[in-house]
């Protein structure tokens, strides 16, 4: 495959980037209780999350948190974080995978939560848990072009509802060994949210600048993850196997250009350990450059790499080149680096 999508940014910085943890902790070992029947029939070991994918545990929403509430508190403190009044923010972008409706846009209430002016647009930009990478790209591009001065880029999600209807189907007696393993991936899912504001460069001298990346797509793969309210089928070694080319590919090729192997900080898509690990070993990478948050949050979707950044972000220093890497089901790939 040949063709990387290179993008470069002339005058951007992330202003701030936040992430909020969901309250309730929901343990592997619970799941595990659960399925224990269909575990023993099907003759599979308790303990494949953590010992498989490496998520102890993750978090869902209690009942007073909606995934929207979630992502507009994420805005609101990535807005003071970054010092930018609302009424400055010429465009919302929300990246969620998750929704209640299909119209109007998920974005159309977090706008109004934020009190964001009229003149600021609003829309929702999916993409699997690639949203979040490329709703920043995008954002990038609308201030480099003028258009904007300040962009606000936000995610919620809550995989509760699907976990749960899962786990229901997955207790049935009719469960075959086939349809468990296909819909594992559904249980290493985790709630949370994130927010990031991005702006001019040359207005915010201490921030840290987007600097560009790269883009790819495979979407030979399209049918290897799909989801939907009630459930989410993978094909885990087709997935696993068409990611990991996707992305040495997009790699191999953008090195000349970038010279990635130097950096100091890779904030991948928390995935699980296999993936991570799978990454690390074809790249070449150094696994301490590489910070996991899947193994107590599990797979946040889009906010997954926001989040994770976040956590980081107490301890990058000033210079320090960070990429920002994921894979969306697709299949798509995007690396953006960001010098903090």
């Amino acid at each position: 495959m040949t063709g990387n999508a290179t993008f470069r940014h002339r005058d951007v910085a992330l202003l701030a980037v936040v992430g909020i943890e969901a309250p309730v902790v929901v343990p592997s070992t619970v799941f595990d209780e659960r399925l224990a029947p269909t575990l023993t029939r099907l003759r599979l070991p308790q303990g494949l999350l953590s010992r498989v994918a490496g998520v102890h545990e993750r978090r869902w929403w209690d009942e007073e948190m909606t995934f929207d509430d979630a992502a507009t508190a994420a805005g609101a403190k990535a807005l003071a974080e970054a010092g930018i009044d609302a009424g400055d923010v010429g465009l919302l972008i929300n990246t969620s995978v998750t929704r209640t409706f299909l119209e109007p846009s998920v974005a159309s209430r977090i706008h109004s939560g934020l009190s964001l002016p009229s003149s600021a647009l609003g829309f929702d930009l999916t993409n699997a848990c690639l949203g979040f990478v490329n709703g920043m790209t995008l954002a990038a591009q609308l201030i480099d072009s003028g258009q904007i001065r300040y962009a606000v880029i936000v995610n919620g999600e809550d995989p509760r509802p699907t976990q749960e209807t899962t786990l229901d189907r997955l207790t049935s007696p009719e469960t075959t060994r086939e349809q468990f393993l296909e819909e594992f991936a559904t249980l290493t899912l985790g709630a949370g949210a994130a927010a990031a504001v991005l702006g001019p460069a040359h207005q915010h001298p201490g921030a840290h600048r987007l600097v560009g990346g790269v883009a790819r797509s495979a979407t030979q793969h399209h049918e290897l993850c799909v989801g939907g309210v009630e459930g989410m089928k993978t094909d885990p070694a087709g997935l696993l196997a068409g990611g990991l080319e996707l992305v040495v590919d997009a790699w191999n090729e953008a090195q000349p250009e970038w010279d990635w192997a130097g950096v100091d900080r890779i904030v991948t898509h928390q995935v699980s350990s296999v993936h991570t690990r799978s990454i690390v070993e074809a790249l070449g990478l150094d696994v301490d450059k590489v910070p996991t948050t899947f193994p107590r949050w599990g797979n946040v979707g889009p906010a997954a790499l926001p989040m994770t950044l976040a956590d980081q972000a107490d301890s990058l220093r000033t210079g320090d080149r960070v990429l920002c890497m994921g894979v969306g089901s697709g299949l798509h790939t995007a690396m953006a680096e960001i010098v903090w």
